[in-house]
């Protein structure tokens, strides 16, 4: 039989307090302990329990409240964001809430329960992927207003209104390229982020661009990777496995090519004497390794502060119908590149 529906009367007794308690946390929210609130808040989102009239209702003069989702809160490149989405929406009244899904689906689930129950107004996806309740067989209607940030989503065809604020990846790649390119190398790996990151796909595709725009067009090399510094380790050692190596490396991200120096180092090789390496993000440990690391800083404060704001002009009513803002990386020159290497015999 199917499981059913949840009922105020469960909500109250899960939470510990009485049905009149749970109705006026939901319609006067203002009016209950902040502690008590707590509890009924939890307690809606553990059970599922959609208030139908008093949720409309909630809806209607909003929750003031967006609902920030992302894999893990531990990615580098998050504190960054945050600090941008936080600010645009203490700037316009707005409170954020995180929910942090570790990339596993029943995570997510728990948290779209807060959508089902009105408590959030909207949702800023940090996962490169629509949540469970907007898979492609389910309408529009059945998730609210939402911004792309940082990692671009594929949207079905009934979701062609996300729009998406990141940095232009494949312009920062290019450009990470075409450096390595002026200091004579040309034998340059991509070492790959996941098989399914639609962000490395997007730096691989500005790394061929580079090549193929060199004066001499120059062959392209992708190595498998995962995005871990640990990945990028073995990256390097499957390349000495097939005795063939490049003079550089350009790197989906900065943990990749953190993994690649140390790879390097182990073997008794010198950066950037022996290889070049350069990364992806400038997250805050790429110049404190040895030695520090050329990479491609990303704004990640720009992008939160205008991910947000799109957010809250659409919940405003604003008929604004951009669909991709991308901003410019800079090139942050360290120590972790140099001349191309006269090619050395092993």
């Amino acid at each position: 039989m199917p499981e059913r529906p949840a009922t105020i009367e469960d909500v109250a007794k899960l939470a510990g307090v009485s049905i009149a308690t749970v109705s006026r946390a939901i319609r006067k929210p203002e009016k209950v302990a902040e502690s008590t609130r707590k509890k009924v808040t939890a307690a809606i989102a553990r059970t599922g329990y959609i208030a139908n009239a008093m949720a409309q209702n909630l809806r209607m003069q909003r929750s003031q409240m967006v609902m920030v989702l992302t894999q893990s809160i531990a990615d580098p490149n998050f504190p960054g964001i945050l600090i941008g989405l936080e600010k645009a929406a203490n700037d316009r009244g707005y409170g954020v809430l995180i929910g942090n899904t570790e990339g596993t689906i029943s995570l997510e689930e728990n948290h779209m329960r807060f959508l089902a129950s009105g408590m959030v107004d909207g949702l800023i996806l940090l996962t490169g992927h629509l949540p469970v309740a907007g898979r492609p067989n389910s309408p529009p209607s059945a998730l609210p207003q939402m911004v792309a940030a940082s990692c671009p989503v594929s949207c079905p065809a009934s979701r062609t209104d996300l729009p998406y604020v990141g940095v232009d990846d494949v312009a920062a790649s290019k450009m990470a390229t075409e450096y390595l390119i002026s200091l004579g190398h040309r034998s340059i790996a991509y070492i790959a982020g996941g098989s399914s990151d639609a962000v490395s796909d997007l730096r691989l595709d500005g790394y061929c661009k580079g090549l193929a725009e060199a004066a001499d067009p120059l062959p392209v090399w992708r190595v498998d990777g995962d995005g871990s510094s640990e990945g990028g380790r073995a990256a390097v050692e499957r390349l000495f496995i097939k005795d063939t190596l490049p003079t550089a490396f350009f790197c989906y991200n900065d943990d990749t090519a953190i993994g690649v120096i140390s790879a390097l180092k182990l073997r008794g090789y010198r950066i950037p004497e022996d290889f070049s390496v350069i990364g992806f993000d400038d997250i805050p440990f790429a110049n404190n390794i040895t030695p520090a690391l050329t990479t491609i800083r990303q704004p990640r404060t720009r992008i939160g502060e205008l991910a947000m704001g799109q957010l809250l002009d659409r919940l405003a009513g604003s008929d604004d119908k951009t669909l991709e803002t991308l901003l410019h990386g800079d090139l942050v020159v360290r120590e972790s590149c140099g001349p191309a290497p006269i090619r050395r015999s092993r």
